[in-house]
């Protein structure tokens, strides 16, 4: 027979496993929990985001990032396989860059991934020249370029620049834009901030193509973003841009962009309140809109999104919408006829939802607050 010793020690196991397995089932719920909050996020994230936003350990693997474009610039390497550099200085010597700074490791000759140890804001002194196979990645802190000349991508190729903020450039022997990208290729621009420059806030020149611009938001800018160098350049008819899931947001005025000659695919952007005109072009250039939503001001004379610049042509340009969603009498004026499609290749080619999801695919545009172990 059982003693009262006996029953105390059965009753006290009985507590310790039920306990245990109260806390087993509490820490399986609440993973179970984390799981589905993580795939209810990611499942309302683009596509570009869904990719790596989910995943806690992205700060230890950073250039798997390198895998997530999409569109002309699906390509883009960046410093994916080269080592990643530490920027620890803010300060900045164009003659001699010192080790540490972002003017040294953008301008070395191996591919790099360049990160930053903590916060900081860099005044440039000269327009930052970036080199080849180059990833600038501001994930985890917070980076801001500005009050001097800002950052170009002449010559190049294979460059990736991602969540930083870009603003109050100067035009001291460069062209004053925020970002100018200049005879370049396979190019990707992601989830910057860009603001109040001295020419444009993001310019694609000279020959440049396959390039992306994604998940970006631009503000308090006139001449918002310039695609071809002018109306007789030639090579730009080459010229390939995919605009995706940017915020197109207060106090832009027109060039959202203006294209010249080339082929832009506009997919699901945001475009709030523009002054002048939202989407321009001259030199017959061709425009596809897709999934997109515009929403006007209140100005009458700002409602059409559209803006031709030679009036005797523009019948035969190619500009066309589709599932584009349009509020407060905003309107698109199509032209033109023939193929219009991006053709973009298996790994370029992207699902494009209908304006209304624009809101939500849109919302995170900008610089990320990403938290090491934790998804961003």
């Amino acid at each position: 027979p059982l003693t009262a010793a006996s029953h105390k020690h059965i009753a006290h196991a009985l507590i310790t496993i039920s306990t245990s397995i109260a806390m087993a089932c509490a820490i399986s719920s609440l993973r179970v929990l984390s799981f589905f909050l993580t795939l209810s996020q990611s499942l309302s994230m683009n596509v570009i985001d869904s990719c790596w936003r989910p995943n806690p350990r992205w700060a230890f693997d950073r250039q798997s990032l390198a895998n997530c474009a999409i569109g002309f610039g699906r390509d883009a390497m960046g410093g994916r396989k080269g080592a990643i550099y530490v920027v620890t200085d803010p300060s900045d010597d164009p003659l001699n860059p010192r080790p540490g700074t972002l003017r040294y490791g953008a301008t070395r000759r191996d591919p790099l991934w360049i990160t930053f140890a903590e916060d900081m804001v860099i005044r440039l002194k000269k327009v930052l020249l970036v080199s080849s196979y180059k990833t600038i990645d501001g994930r985890g802190a917070k980076v801001e370029v500005g009050d001097g000349p800002c950052i170009e991508v002449q010559g190049v190729s294979h460059v990736i620049v991602h969540g930083i903020s870009i603003r109050d450039c100067k035009a001291e022997r460069g062209f004053g834009d925020g970002i100018t990208v200049a005879g370049s290729s396979h190019v990707w621009i992601d989830h910057c901030f860009l603001s109040r420059c001295a020419d444009g806030l993001l310019d694609v020149i000279l020959n440049s193509t396959a390039i992306t611009i994604s998940n970006n938001l631009f503000t308090q800018h006139e001449a918002v973003m310039l695609l071809g160098n002018d109306d007789n350049f030639e090579p730009d008819k080459n010229m390939r841009v995919t605009l995706a899931f940017n915020h197109f947001g207060e106090g832009l005025g027109q060039r959202m962009p203006r294209i010249r000659q080339g082929y832009v695919h506009i997919a699901n952007n945001k475009y709030e309140r523009w002054g002048s005109y939202a989407i321009g072009g001259s030199g017959s250039p061709t425009i596809f809109s897709e999934g997109n939503l515009f929403i006007a001001s209140n100005v009458p004379q700002t409602k059409q999104v559209t803006r031709r610049n030679e009036a005797d042509y523009w019948e035969k340009w190619t500009w066309k919408s589709s599932r584009d969603v349009f509020v407060n009498g905003a309107y698109f004026i199509q032209s033109g006829w023939g193929s219009y499609n991006p053709k973009y290749t298996p790994s370029q080619s992207f699902r494009v939802a209908r304006g209304y999801s624009v809101p939500t695919l849109t919302s995170d545009a900008g610089p990320l607050q990403c938290t090491t172990g934790k998804a961003c």
